[in-house]
């Protein structure tokens, strides 16, 4: 296997919950957190600490709101985001083709 790809990954988006946080984003305008929390099967905090990593590196939007008296989270993909994803799907691409050619 060659190692160039490998070293590549982007860690960040790498985690399970991150990585299935952020392929729900890609595809939606936004979303709120019980929709996440569905997607990812994740518990509230689990899902809150992913959130929080993923706000910090710039790759989604978080705002608070209330609906009527409930808070609401929602989440949206930065453009920043969606290029590390798209970078990331390449770089997972690459390394399937080459373990496949190497078969």
């Amino acid at each position: 296997m060659n190692r160039e790809y490998i070293s590549h990954i982007d860690l960040l988006i790498h985690a399970p919950i991150r990585l299935a946080v952020l392929s729900a984003l890609v595809t939606v305008k936004d979303a709120n957190f019980s929709f996440l929390k569905e997607a990812t099967k994740a518990t509230d905090g689990n899902l809150s600490t992913h959130l929080t990593k993923l706000e910090e590196a710039g790759y989604i939007t978080i705002k608070k709101t209330f609906k009527g008296k409930k808070p609401q989270t929602i989440c949206a993909i930065t453009d920043k985001g969606r290029k590390a994803f798209i970078n990331y799907i390449d770089t997972m691409e690459k390394i399937i083709q080459k373990q496949k050619a190497e078969l």
